[in-house]
């Protein structure tokens, strides 16, 4: 027993026990230990669902700041574990709670409970229940999105939150366009309205353009190909006047959106053909090499690395792909689209993104990863050299380390030895 207000925030200890009853047969290697003290696996579970449960009762207190604690300690623990037994059954309480909290909250409390029906849709996945969750968040989100007088923070949280609710949900086109339209008047606001106005004024409404339009982007990867020629021609002719504005976050937002948009209108038609392209690839190629004392280095540095990218999938065709490493399984990404939903991913669910790829069902289809791959104790064990041999692994590197620096920083060395 005991009053749910005693309960303790979920804590990162929490997080790092791998118990949840439907994934028994496989846990993430970095939390293996050797040789530890074995765990009541049960009890350890009925804690975790005991401080669950009373975080979910604790989200109808009187106290705003009771209220958003509780929402913060439920998105720590959806999004570094898998529980979909436990959120099944609680899901249309957890529905009614986060739409509370997004109704009547300020805006701190509506930010936290739109992130907790992003993490509450991951968790479910795609399915009639989480298609039950969008049908009573969705207007609720739409309303704070479209509202004038919410707070940007709110209106940027729920933006996102529509938009990824929307990818996970939705099969009918008609919400799907429906979401993206309304999205679209958000964004479309950033805009230029006179066509010769070479600058954007930046604007506090600038963080819920920036939202907004990688929201409408990520539902943008997954329309069918006669609406995404439509937004294309909609859009691509717009959107590098956003590439003028002074916030850093929606230049490249604007960028990012581009290389997409060009990558998806050359998979529709081989011929496509844009033609303003040589005063496109003059900003681009401006913005790689930008060099204005005015801004910040960290600024300058991220902008060019982006823009390098943007650039040579303009003119080039070209994506820089990544590997994405998590447990003992690897994923390329290896074009605009994938790039775009794995930073979205990576976004809402932060250091447990690597735990949900290994384990999650609709973020593995997503990624066309296959079902999850089933490690036992054994082989994680063989998996994990002992703390004895990776010290000396680690001794033995920096020595090399250091003295292949000393070489290099010593001006009497003889070149020619390092050929």
């Amino acid at each position: 027993g005991g009053q749910p207000r005693n309960v303790q925030p979920f804590s990162d200890e929490d997080a790092s026990i791998e118990t949840m009853s439907h994934c028994s047969g496989f846990s993430d290697p970095a939390s293996f230990t050797e040789d530890g003290p074995e765990v009541d696996e049960e009890a350890t579970q009925e804690d975790l669902e005991y401080k669950l449960k009373g975080f979910i009762d604790l989200t109808l207190d009187k106290s705003a700041k009771t209220r958003q604690a509780a929402l913060e300690s439920l998105k720590s623990a959806f999004s570094s574990k898998i529980l979909y037994e436990f959120v099944m059954e609680r899901r249309m309480t957890l529905t009614d709670s986060i739409e509370r909290c997004i109704k009547k909250g300020k805006s701190d409390e509506q930010c936290a409970a739109a992130g907790l029906a992003c993490l509450l849709c991951v968790q479910m996945g795609s399915g009639i229940e989480s298609e039950e969750i969008f049908k009573t968040l969705g207007p609720v989100l739409k309303k704070i999105v479209c509202d004038g007088t919410a707070s940007i923070q709110a209106r940027q949280a729920c933006a996102t939150c529509l938009g990824i609710c929307c990818f996970i949900v939705t099969d009918d086109i008609t919400e799907l366009c429906s979401t993206m339209e309304c999205l679209e008047n958000i964004f479309t606001k950033a805009y230029p309205r006179d066509r010769d106005t070479n600058g954007v004024s930046s604007t506090h409404n600038t963080v819920l353009h920036i939202s907004a339009l990688l929201a409408w982007t990520l539902l943008l990867t997954i329309c069918p190909m006669n609406e995404v020629r439509k937004k294309i021609e909609m859009h691509l002719h717009k959107l590098p006047s956003l590439l003028s504005c002074d916030d850093l976050n929606m230049r490249i937002a604007a960028g990012e959106t581009l290389a997409l948009l060009f990558e998806l209108a050359r998979e529709t038609d081989a011929d496509f053909f844009y033609e303003d392209m040589e005063l496109l690839t003059e900003k681009l190629r401006a913005l790689a090499t930008d060099g204005n004392k005015h801004r910040a280095k960290v600024d300058k540095r991220k902008q060019r690395s982006v823009f390098r990218d943007v650039l040579r999938a303009v003119e080039e065709r070209d994506f820089p792909t990544e590997m994405v490493k998590f447990g003992p399984e690897r994923m390329y990404i290896d074009c605009w689209v994938k790039k775009q939903t794995y930073d979205t991913f990576k976004e809402i669910l932060g250091s447990g993104m690597q735990y949900h790829l290994q384990s999650n069902d609709f973020l593995r289809n997503v990624f066309e990863l296959g079902p999850p791959v089933m490690l036992d104790a054994a082989a994680l064990k063989t998996m994990k050299i002992s703390r004895f041999e990776r010290h000396l692994y680690n001794s033995a590197a920096f020595k090399a380390r250091t003295k292949a620096r000393s070489k290099c920083r010593d001006k009497r060395a003889d070149v020619g030895e390092f050929f």
